[in-house]
């Protein structure tokens, strides 16, 4: 008999979560270990979807290495694009005009928003609750209607350049924007009569899935995530970039440690992305949309970069060496989903297989950005 075989009881038995399974969200499989009902050990296997994308920034161009940042995190592309034309534009000395640097913190926040309710959407389907999908989606379209006039994208956005942005809005955006916003206010109350206060809910994540802050801590788990223990971590706050700092706003932090705070700390920042992107409209300046004299072949100058941003997941950084040339010498992508995934088995260790998967919901996956 294997060693295996023999640590196991007669209610044990392998679990294959994936790598096709709604739960999931994406090509991830998750091995369970399971004590009849309850979970002994989880153990993510990735590398189903890799595409080695930190290898094709070492064969290609900084500029065409732009639209590979919207296929890491497709449901915040515009953050990891923001982090890349930060990180070259800190290496080349670039300085990017006052008004892009406000239509880029505006389209961020709205891509947040999306990201936020199509999570909240898909987060209430996996706990068995179909409705709020549907209003959820209704006001994401909403979102990508006033992104696809800017950016010409509805998903896979690169909309920043090194020195500015791609164009300029047009006239419409910024009224359109705001008649979005007085929409989504109206309808938060909805969405917490509906969805947070529904007693389902709560007895599905209150005190279920505990990860505690020293927890986050040992595996780099941040954003939502980290937030929901108590750790009052935020990019935009702790090392500020663009014209954050210009910007009031608060950072949700919850100190439960449950599902239920994790999915509280999401709902709150709906409400802030939502204050940050009227302050910087009301502060839009005229001028221009790009640096003057942006070199048409970058060229870094030889050295080690590290920028990191607040994306929608957490925080994401990448860094890069440059030997001085038109190609990186070296990325390294630091993704948020990656670390939250990697305290799953840990966390989940003894739960019901039901709280496990309320408890995956909670982190928010995007499996691209892990299997990059």
């Amino acid at each position: 008999m294997s060693d295996f075989a023999a640590s196991q009881t007669q209610e044990s038995f392998v679990l294959n979560l994936g790598p096709q399974h709604p739960a999931t969200h994406g090509v991830l499989r998750v091995k369970l270990t399971m004590d009849g009902e309850y979970v002994d050990n989880a153990e993510p296997v990735l590398g189903y979807i890799h595409r080695m994308h930190e290898k094709m920034g070492e064969n290609r161009t900084w500029a065409q290495y732009l639209p590979n940042m919207g296929r890491l995190d497709y449901l915040g592309a515009l953050s990891y694009n923001h982090c890349h034309v930060l990180a070259v534009e800190r290496a080349a000395g670039i300085k990017v005009p006052e008004r892009a640097e406000y239509l880029r913190v505006i389209t961020v926040e709205l891509n947040r928003l999306a990201s936020h309710l199509l999570w909240f959407g898909a987060f209430v389907l996996d706990l068995g609750g179909f409705t709020p999908l549907l209003y959820a989606f209704d006001d994401r379209e909403h979102i990508l209607d006033l992104l696809e006039s800017v950016t010409g994208a509805r998903l896979t956005f690169c909309y920043f350049r090194f020195g500015g942005l791609y164009n300029d809005i047009d006239d419409a955006f910024v009224p359109g924007v705001r008649e979005f916003i007085k929409r989504l206010r109206s309808r938060m109350p909805m969405y917490h009569n509906l969805v947070t206060k529904n007693i389902i809910l709560i007895k599905r994540l209150k005190d279920i899935g505990p990860i505690s802050a020293e927890m986050c801590r040992r595996y780099g788990a941040t954003g939502p995530v980290a937030r929901g223990s108590g750790i009052n971590f935020d990019v935009r706050k702790q090392e500020p970039y663009s014209v954050y700092p210009e910007l009031d706003f608060d950072i949700p932090v919850y100190d439960e440690c449950d599902s239920m705070a994790r999915y509280m700390v999401r709902m709150d920042e709906m409400e802030q992305s939502m204050r940050i992107i009227e302050q910087a409209m009301d502060k839009l300046p005229e001028g221009p949309i790009m640096a003057e004299k942006v070199p048409k072949v970058i060229k870094p100058p030889k050295g080690d970069y590290y920028t990191a941003v607040e994306a929608a997941r957490g925080s994401f950084g990448m860094r890069v060496v440059s030997d001085g040339t038109n190609t990186p010498y070296r990325v390294k992508l630091r993704s948020p989903t990656f670390s939250n995934l990697s305290l799953y088995a840990e966390a989940t260790k003894g739960l019901l297989l039901a709280d496990a998967l309320a408890l995956m919901g909670s982190l928010d996956l995007v499996i691209p950005e892990i299997d990059r």
